[in-house]
C-alpha cells in the first residue's frame, strides 16, 4: 500500500513541476483618455520568455483607434 502512494506522490510531483514551468500573464491595455480598455491572456514556459519580451514590446505601443492617444498597458503575472 504504501507503494501505491509513493507513485501517486511522484506522479503529483512530475505534474506539479510541469504546471510551475508556465508563467501565465494577463494584460489589461486601457486609454487614459476616452476609457478603452481591453484584456488579454497568454501563457508561456519559463523556456520561451522571449515571446513575452516580443508581445510587451509590441503592447507598448499601441494607440487608441477612437483618439489616438498612447495606450496604458498593465501586466499581471502567476508564476
Amino acid at each position: 500500500m504504501e507503494i501505491d502512494n509513493t507513485q501517486n506522490r511522484s506522479k503529483n510531483a512530475v505534474s506539479t513541476s510541469e504546471s510551475s514551468d508556465l508563467i501565465k500573464v494577463r494584460a489589461i491595455i486601457s486609454c487614459p483618455n476616452c476609457g478603452y480598455k481591453k484584456k488579454f491572456r497568454n501563457q508561456f514556459h519559463r523556456k520561451d520568455l522571449e515571446l513575452l519580451t516580443v508581445a510587451v514590446k509590441v503592447f507598448e505601443w499601441l494607440t487608441c483607434n477612437k483618439c489616438g492617444e498612447l495606450l496604458k498597458l498593465d501586466l499581471e503575472f502567476n508564476v
